[in-house]
């Protein structure tokens, strides 16, 4: 008996195809208010039907909500194609059949806790360095727009989004935020690992997670007004989303600083005394660690590292 399939309850009102493999989904449910449902960083499920091979059920995936929970009309996902899934019947495959009108599933209901509320606070006044690989720009992009529909004129000086992707035309949503940049102070970098020839780039290169090693995390104080080696925990939290490599070498790459993730199993592992807050923060829809904690050879230094850089910020 073939797998019982799902009822579509909402209606892709626009697709636009950022290239080939980027592309912004615009769903707009059946049955849900109109604001005000969700908050920025959370994340809704879409599913679709195998219509091609119905013996393969259907398939949901969760996705990041890249529009303000303030805005009327459709909700808004950056999705990327997946060329290589690990699925039989990836998800993206038959999103990327669909055309304006088409009808899909949408859980009416969002849920995460990557939210400012529940991680720093909304009431934290240090710098908030959201950290995105590729479409991990979504609930960055989310936060930023509620804070301008809430307030137009709003100070953005505070939030910092580092955007790292292959290809400048890979940097979702770069006209927009570099809008926000001039008109609102929003700090703002996009980073290129794969600069071609004639691609017009100029900005920075490589990896999103290098901003945070040597001669790069220097440039990064100067950016932010920072002395050298200011950059800490007592002057900004991390917020990061994007690939399993992203969020680990972020992680690595800051221990020395004192900051401090979130994970339960990772701060057992690297000795962190249960007094000491989170200062790291990442979304991640599994539960294992980003890093091997069963591996010395990769836990041990880090332990140390970390614990001296605690033990510098206490003294300081």
């Amino acid at each position: 008996m073939p797998p019982k399939p799902l009822v579509y309850n909402a209606t892709l009102v626009e697709r636009v195809d950022l290239t080939d493999a980027l592309t912004l989904f615009r769903v707009l449910p059946d049955d849900r208010p109109a604001t005000g449902w969700f908050t920025p960083g959370q994340y809704c499920v879409l599913g679709m039907n195998n219509e091609a091979r119905p013996e393969l059920g259907s398939v949901r995936r969760s996705m990041s909500i890249a529009s303000a929970p303030e805005a009327p009309g459709p909700i808004e996902f950056y999705i990327r194609y997946v060329s290589k899934p690990e699925s039989d019947n990836p998800l993206t495959h038959l999103l990327w059949k669909l055309r304006d009108g088409d009808r899909l599933y949408m859980r009416p209901v969002a849920a995460g806790v990557f939210t400012i509320k529940d991680t720093v606070g909304d009431d934290d006044p240090r710098l908030r360095v959201m950290v995105a690989a590729g479409t991990g720009s979504a609930p960055f992009v989310c936060m930023v727009r509620s804070e301008l529909l809430r307030n137009p004129q709003a100070d953005l000086s505070r939030y910092v989004l580092l955007h790292g992707a292959s290809y400048p035309s890979d940097l979702g949503h770069r006209d927009e935020l570099q809008g926000m940049v001039e008109r609102n102070g929003l700090r703002y970098w996009g980073t290129v690992s794969r600069p071609q020839a004639g691609d017009g780039w100029t900005g920075d290169t490589g990896r999103v997670e290098g901003f945070f090693a040597g001669d790069r995390l220097a440039d990064l104080e100067r950016r932010l007004g920072l002395a050298p080696g200011e950059f800490l925990p007592t002057r900004a939290v991390i917020l990061i989303c994007g690939l399993q490599g992203t969020i680990g070498t972020t992680i690595t790459n800051l221990c020395q600083r004192g900051f401090v993730p979130d994970h339960k199993r990772m701060r057992e592992a690297l000795g962190v005394p249960a007094e000491a807050p989170a200062t790291l923060f990442y979304e991640q829809y599994d539960t294992e660690p980003v890093i091997d904690i069963k591996d010395p050879a990769v836990v041990d230094p880090l332990k140390a590292q970390l614990a001296a850089g605690l033990a510098r910020l206490s003294g300081s």
